[in-house]
């Protein structure tokens, strides 16, 4: 019985809270022939002053067995439609040379990719 009580109490650590895989986005890219996997996490409830919102973000980048995280908060523009940011990273710690512009969008509490653009090379990856 102990050992059901010590294997339930690790399983429970363990467990990721319910609702906070609800607020990522996955989004696979192909960058210059190679696969990316771009997480977009809201890490806490967004502020909304005027006509920006701004929402701290956990973004994740993989691609092979290399990857990295940034933290930010990032300001989103509101207006007709859901809400619009521009981001931009530096792929070299994944082994991507260049540079990932994208156009963010922020709507129902979730951060996805409209657009995304490397450079050098004006590539169009989305």
């Amino acid at each position: 019985m102990r050992h059901l009580l010590l294997a339930a109490a690790l399983a429970a650590s363990l467990a990721t809270p319910a609702g906070a895989q609800d607020q990522c986005t996955r989004e696979p890219l192909i960058v210059r022939g190679t696969p990316l996997q771009v997480e977009l996490c809201v890490a806490a409830a967004p502020q909304s002053p005027g006509g920006i919102v701004n929402v701290a973000l956990v973004a994740t980048y993989t691609a092979a067995s290399r990857s990295f995280t940034q933290r930010a908060t990032v300001r989103f523009i509101t207006g007709e439609g859901p809400a619009r940011a521009l981001n931009s990273v530096n792929l070299s710690s994944v082994g991507v040379a260049g540079t990932l512009h994208m156009t963010l969008l922020y709507s129902g509490g979730l951060v996805t990719i409209e657009h995304a653009l490397l450079t050098p090379g004006a590539v169009t990856v989305k």
